[in-house]
């Protein structure tokens, strides 16, 4: 039920209110285990991949999201549910580890799955170094990569804002990455770094940013990174 909310409701209410260009649609897979890495520019990013992208694309979310009393506690939990929140805490670096966890479960589920390679948002709107969390996924499940570059997302939701302006988004999602199609070094850690900079360098081809030779810095210590 909630997924026909999505997908009767929630993704063309969201096409109609902001006429977003989606580019490479196709290039996702319908069926199967999928990894979405791509750019993050806005909280929003999660909800607009999932509402844009062919199939439920599934994405970690705070847990407090869930939590919630009265009607405002039951619309947050339906909404986040409906577009394939995953409820995790958030904190520590067990937090991390979870988390990666549970996007391994979730694709071996058969499932999509989004994750940030730069860990948190750009502020600045560069491209940071990734994180070596998506190669991880890919290697531990085999589920292909599928690049993604948004644009504009910051000014769909700027930082502290809570209401969605109207501003011009672009989603390009771009061909995927098959492990079995890269070559790749013999040490797994070293296969996890090269594999991460070869999505990253995807995402940058797409995107078009300004790179940064640098990891983000999450601005608090609560950040779940990717």
């Amino acid at each position: 039920m909630l997924g026909l909310l999505r997908v009767l409701i929630l993704a063309p209410l969201f096409r109609v209110a902001f006429r977003p260009t989606v580019i490479g649609r196709r290039n996702v897979p319908r069926r199967g285990p999928v990894i979405i890495a791509s750019n993050h520019l806005s909280f929003i990013d999660s909800v607009v991949l999932t509402l844009l992208a062919p199939r439920r694309v599934a994405f970690l979310a705070k847990s407090e999201y869930f939590t919630g009393r009265g009607l405002k506690g039951w619309i947050s939990r339906t909404f986040f549910t409906a577009v394939g929140a995953i409820p995790v805490d958030r904190g520590a670096i067990q937090a991390a580890r979870d988390s990666l966890k549970r996007g391994q479960q979730t694709l071996e589920a058969g499932h999509a799955f989004a994750i940030y390679p730069e860990g948190t948002r750009s502020r600045d709107g560069r491209l940071y170094k990734g994180r070596t969390g998506v190669g991880w996924l890919a290697t531990a499940t085999g589920a292909p990569i599928v690049p993604v570059a948004l644009a504009g997302t910051e000014n769909l939701q700027p930082v502290g804002k809570r209401w969605l302006r109207r501003a011009k988004v672009t989603v390009k999602f771009g061909n995927p990455i098959w492990l079995q199609d890269i070559e790749l070094p013999q040490a797994q850690a070293q296969v996890r770094r090269a594999l991460t900079d070869a999505v990253m360098g995807k995402i940058h081809g797409l995107s078009g940013q300004e790179l940064a030779d640098s990891y983000n810095v999450p601005p608090n210590k609560d950040a779940i990174e990717g």
